[in-house]
């Protein structure tokens, strides 16, 4: 006979005035989470009671019940109900639902953890649903968020994820992905996109959030990207283009989704900005571009303005002032305390201070009126000027005197007859010569020239410190005059231009230098004829930066494929141990633009191997060579990994040999072969087949240290 089921009997509910109600002590949840009690007792208020409280009756010492009961499960609506009372918002003997346990077959502790372990909480697309049903039935996202105790921007990122695909959500749904990934796809509404990322990510080990968002946004333009910046977000907007924004993460700002307009827009702004330019200072030309390449002023006269004079009026301004500021900063020093109005007003007074010494340079009209401008763009998106080049055709003209011209073609510059052929050899004058004082022969120049040379020689070489001065004077005029700079000693200082390397210009060296020479290039006087007493008068340090200045212009240590220079590239590794210097202490890092995007992918996972191991490598070994390049820059940072080619003897001895072997090739370049230990997935990898035949056949750059 079959043994008959027990039916399950449930307690009973009642309904129990508040004052009959105590907290029991058994209540497992004593840490403050969740929604505060205070809004807790707001939204009771709103919406009633809308779960039953767990109690107890307290029995006597005798087993009998006494009339009142304890709350251990439900402690957080008791105190909300508690609080409602003490408001006088409700009354003390309201009814309270409860549901009665009586017996012993679980304890109140027991009771307690149940309630709050099993409880599961919302799953987000329920309660974006949820938000989106409550928006359609007329509420907004700020009652919402208020009547749900949320921030308004948790509302707003819940409604954001009706923005992700409906296949992508029933993947989330079935927990084929996480809340972070489907976060990252609501960055755009773009549904086809979305889902040809997740395509592309669901074959591939890196699904992580960021590489979403990044492939989202390869296409679209950061809004703190200087052209943007530049032209405005809301300019951009309001030529109707749309702006792509990240409601989980710090965007700054989003993405523009429409790069052509955006370029159309700066370009439009960066004319009208270099017109406007050309016409109120009145140059001979401008250009305007985003960039111009490195030593793109190279073979131009550089001139420059004087600074404007104070008027009386700005110079009392700025002595009051200087004053002010100097007698509030020394006060401020001998006080023991912090003073955020003392502090304030010095920033204050030093602004204005700054204001009045930036005073705008005044260029001579002359000078203007043959030079030109460069306008482009800053790399914070403000407008670079470069003001004051002059062309070469554009120099002004010697004025050429007027000469007698004798009958066989010699010229006479006094009018008289010309220098005899026996003068011109060096001869003496013969006796029937007219008494008119001659030009000295060309040879009796030349003679006593080359024996004042020699003991000028002698002289200069007794005296460190002219000798110094004269080397000094030639490499000034050849840094910064440019035309008509001959110097008595012959000293030539070569300064190779890189104008074909992109970005050049954008790194923190070149821009150093570049601040170096405009500083140089004010102080110096305009005309060259006035070098040599400046130079004289300059401070002995003044002089030693501004020599090192222009000396460090002539370094050259670029490999060239029809020039190796071997004996200068290990002079160059000389140079560098000498001061110290190396690539990884200036600031290089291998990324997509400057190596990594320009190598093989074997090249790219060889660099990763030698920086992080074979286990990194793996990780981006099955990915196409441009997600490639951007996943080796992300690991690499930080990793002091360089290229052979900026490798110093101390840098390559302390590497590993290459897993990519080189072979030479019938012009003197070397011709890569696959690393043996490379993984098979790589070789025969399908974007393989595709790859450009000079890309297989990179020519590998000559190790420095070589």
């Amino acid at each position: 006979m079959a043994k008959a089921i027990q039916k399950i009997t449930l307690n009973r509910s009642e309904d129990i005035a508040f004052d009959k109600l105590v907290l029991s002590q058994k209540n497992v949840r004593n840490i403050k989470t969740g929604v505060s009690i205070e809004d807790l007792a707001e939204d009771i208020a709103r919406r009633k009671l809308l779960q039953s409280l767990s109690v107890r009756p307290v029995l006597a010492e005798a087993g009998e019940e006494t009339g009142t009961y304890e709350v251990p499960a439900g402690g957080r609506r008791y105190r909300a109900l508690e609080l409602l009372v003490k408001q006088k918002r409700m009354a003390k003997d309201e009814p309270i639902p409860c549901v009665v346990k009586r017996g012993d077959e679980t304890s109140a502790e027991e009771d307690s953890l149940a309630e709050n372990v099993q409880r599961v909480s919302l799953h987000p697309l329920d309660q974006f649903r949820a938000f989106q049903t409550l928006r359609e039935q007329g509420l907004d996202e700020e009652e919402i968020a208020a009547r749900f105790f949320v921030s308004v921007a948790t509302v707003r990122q819940r409604l954001r994820l009706a923005s992700v695909s409906p296949r992508l959500l029933d993947l989330y749904t079935e927990d084929e992905m996480k809340l972070e990934q489907i976060m990252a796809f609501s960055i755009t509404n773009d549904h086809v996109r979305q889902e040809q990322v997740w395509d592309t990510i669901s074959r591939s080990h890196s699904r992580e959030p960021y590489y979403i968002r990044r492939l989202l946004t390869e296409t679209a333009i950061r809004a703190g990207d200087r052209r943007a910046v530049y032209v405005g977000v809301n300019v951009y907007e309001a030529a109707g283009g749309v702006v792509m924004r990240d409601l989980f993460e710090q965007d700054q700002g989003g993405w523009l989704q429409d790069p052509a307009l955006l370029e159309q827009l700066a370009l439009e702004k960066l004319k009208a900005d270099a017109d406007a330019i050309q016409e109120a200072e009145g140059w001979k030309w401008i250009e305007a571009a985003f960039d111009f390449p490195y030593g793109h002023t190279s073979g131009l006269r550089r001139f420059y303005g004087a600074q404007a004079e104070m008027t009386e009026e700005e110079l009392a301004r700025y002595d009051a002032t200087r004053a002010e500021y100097d007698t509030l900063d020394a006060d401020y020093a001998k006080a023991s305390e912090y003073s955020g109005a003392a502090e304030q007003k010095l920033e204050e007074l030093g602004t204005e201070i700054d204001r009045l010494n930036d005073r705008p340079y005044v260029f001579d009209a002359e000078d203007v009126a043959r030079g030109g401008v460069f306008v482009s763009l800053g790399a914070g998106g403000e407008p670079k000027i470069e003001r004051g080049f002059v062309r070469p055709e554009d120099e002004q003209k010697a004025e050429v005197g007027t000469s007698d011209v004798d009958g066989d073609g010699s010229v006479d510059p006094d009018g008289g007859s010309s220098v005899t052929d026996e003068t011109a050899a060096g001869g003496h004058q013969s006796e029937d010569e007219d008494e008119a004082i001659k030009p000295l022969p060309d040879r009796l120049v030349l003679d006593l020239t080359a024996a004042r040379t020699v003991a000028l020689r002698n002289a200069l070489a007794n005296d460190p410190v002219m000798a110094f001065i004269a080397v000094l004077h030639a490499f000034v005029l050849k840094t910064f005059y440019f035309h008509g700079s001959d110097s008595c000693p012959e000293i030539t200082l070569q300064n190779a231009k890189f104008s074909q390397t992109d970005g050049l210009g954008d790194t923190v060296w070149a821009k150093e230098i570049d601040q170096r020479q405009e500083a140089w290039g004010q102080d110096l006087p305009k005309d060259p004829n006035d070098l040599w007493a400046f130079l004289i008068v300059l401070d002995d340090v003044s002089r030693q930066a501004l020599f090192a200045h222009c000396a460090s212009l002539s370094v050259n240590a670029v490999i060239e494929p029809w020039n190796k220079r071997t004996r200068a590239i290990a002079d160059a590794d000389q140079l560098a141990l000498s001061i110290g210097f190396g690539m990884v202490e200036a600031g290089w890092t291998p990324t997509a633009e400057n190596y990594l995007g320009r190598v093989t992918k074997a090249r790219i996972l060889q660099a990763v191997r030698e920086a992080k191991g074979d286990q990194s490598a793996e990780l981006i070994g099955h990915l196409k060579k441009a997600d490639m390049a951007r996943e080796a820059e992300r690991l690499m940072s930080g990793s002091g990994w360089l290229p052979e080619p900026l490798r110093l003897v101390t840098d390559s001895a302390s590497l590993k040999q290459p897993t990519v072997e080189t072979g030479e090739i019938a012009d003197g370049g070397t011709v890569e072969t696959p690393a043996p230990d490379l993984p098979a997935f790589l070789t025969d990898d399908a974007d393989d087949a595709s790859a450009p035949t000079d890309e297989v056949n990179e020519h590998q750059h000559l190790d420095a240290a070589e």
